[in-house]
């Protein structure tokens, strides 16, 4: 590698140390990025109006919809960058990073198009009525009109930067834009500023995304000749393997956020037939859950690269090792949140509305969602493993089971039998099995590996090193030998 530092931390430093080297930035990216999509939820909830917090919650499914692109080509080129930087094949890095770029560059621009023709149909299909449908509109015209193209983007090149282990630029590149809305959303929203209610939101959110992409731009530039991402679009040049080993791994991610789209958006419309007070505290609730997962969620992402490198490289005690770390952390942080967020319900949701319709229902909501967390860690961190190695079949399984087959089911038995107050139990209901899942398919995995991790790991890392110290001499010579990858 370039950057010997970074393979000290992927090969031979503790594992502890590298696995909080890694997930640290991330997780705290992860906050960070939590707390600015809480920001507008805040904001718009200081004007004490329902109707302008519903267009927030009513307008989440879409922006959640990004998520199916960023993944695609996010956690896509990321995994395959990942692996082939343990293969020591620097050219199928680079080609993959550049097709991940510009595939979502691409699909952003499509995005807009398709949203802002058809907007009218995208509003009734997210449940906005005749009181609600202009401030969602307004809101989704800044964020998806004029933004999905850099909202998309900034996500993707931050996935591409950490996939070679530079954790801490890309969260430095996220937070930026995240810190630059929290500044943004007062000053838009409220009356004392541009007072542009939800609309304001949507736009500070606009301008705070396109900042992160410059930082990434700026970042590619000053490193250049150091890393091997790479935005050459002369590197654009699609091949089967890289086609193929990008999309094995990000179509079913992608799959799974479309799914949680669709999760979602049946919540909100489940929840839209008991006015714009439960719709809003539905939307606190949901938001409010989302801290701790986001968390739990940055720490199996950060450990990411550790994993596909020594997938690859074939040294699975260290893989092993790295997961069963991350687990134990992750378990205790959702543990210690889950009881929080039960104990305080009532005064976190007031914080957001100081609404005592929507605080009752918000302090319901979110006893039922945060009993769930708990049994979230092992089933993000499975699927995070299967989309290191390259899993993408395993990852695509559990995002069936979590949506298709267990959580929009129990949406709709719950909601039947335990009108609104029922919904807030479908993940619990989901996760536990999926936890379990989780366990079974992870022991039996590393079970596989365990027989035959110790002398042949031995062997692979020892021609490893060699290749990279060839790679050295003849960089001329590598590119031929990488096509048969």
């Amino acid at each position: 590698m370039k950057d010997k530092g970074k393979q000290y931390l992927f090969e031979e430093a503790s594992v502890p140390r590298s696995v909080l080297t890694l997930a640290v930035p991330t997780v705290i990216s992860a906050l960070v990025m939590v707390i600015y999509n809480l920001a507008d939820t805040y904001f718009v909830g200081m004007l004490n109006d329902p109707i302008q917090n519903s267009a927030v919650t009513l307008a989440a499914p879409i922006l959640l919809a990004f998520n199916a692109i960023n993944n695609l080509f996010g956690v896509g080129s990321s995994s395959m960058m990942s692996r082939a930087l343990g293969a020591k094949d620097f050219e199928t890095v680079g080609k993959s990073s550049a097709f991940g770029f510009y595939c979502a560059l691409i699909s952003g621009v499509v995005f807009s198009l398709i949203y802002s023709f058809f907007s009218g149909f995208f509003l009734n299909m997210l449940g906005a009525d005749a009181d609600t449908a202009f401030a969602t509109g307004e809101y989704l015209k800044w964020t998806v009109s004029f933004g999905a193209a850099p909202a998309i983007l900034n996500v993707v090149m931050a996935y591409l930067v950490r996939a070679e282990g530079a954790t801490l630029h890309a969260s430095i590149g996220t937070m930026s834009g995240c810190v630059l809305n929290m500044i943004l959303d007062p000053l838009f929203v409220l009356p004392w500023g541009l007072n542009m209610g939800s609309a304001g939101a949507g736009l500070a959110t606009f301008i705070s995304n396109c900042f992160a992409c410059g930082y990434f731009f700026v970042l590619l530039f000053v490193r250049r000749g150091k890393t091997y991402v790479c935005i050459d679009p002369r590197k654009f040049k699609p091949s089967k393997n890289i086609v193929l080993g990008v999309c094995g791994v990000g179509i079913p991610a992608s799959i799974q956020n479309l799914l949680n789209v669709t999760g979602m958006t049946v919540l909100n419309n489940f929840t839209s037939v008991f006015g714009p007070d439960a719709v809003a505290a539905m939307g606190i609730a949901y938001k409010v859950n989302m801290v701790p997962m986001n968390i739990s969620w940055g720490f199996s992402q950060g450990v990411m690269p550790l994993i596909s490198y020594n997938y690859s490289s074939g040294n699975y005690k260290r893989m092993k090792k790295s997961v069963v770390f991350t687990a134990k952390l992750s378990e205790s942080f959702l543990i210690v949140m889950s009881a929080f967020l039960f104990a305080f319900s009532g005064s976190v949701i007031r914080m957001f509305m100081n609404n005592d319709a929507v605080v009752g229902y918000g302090s319901a909501f979110l006893h039922g969602m945060c009993l769930g967390l708990p049994f979230l860690c092992m089933d993000f961190l499975a699927v995070n493993v299967f989309q290191a190695c390259g899993m993408g079949k395993k990852s695509l399984v559990f995002a069936l089971l979590r949506k298709i087959v267990l959580e929009i089911p129990a949406l709709i038995v719950l909601n039947y039998l335990f009108p609104l107050y029922g919904l807030a139990y479908a993940q619990l209901t989901s996760e536990l099995v999926l936890a379990a899942a989780a366990v079974i398919t992870l022991y039996g995995m590393f079970k596989k590996f365990g027989g035959k991790s110790v002398n042949e790991n031995e062997a692979l890392l020892s021609k490893e090193n060699e290749t990279e110290a060839a790679a050295e001499d003849e960089s001329e010579s590598m590119s031929t030998e990488k096509e048969e990858l």
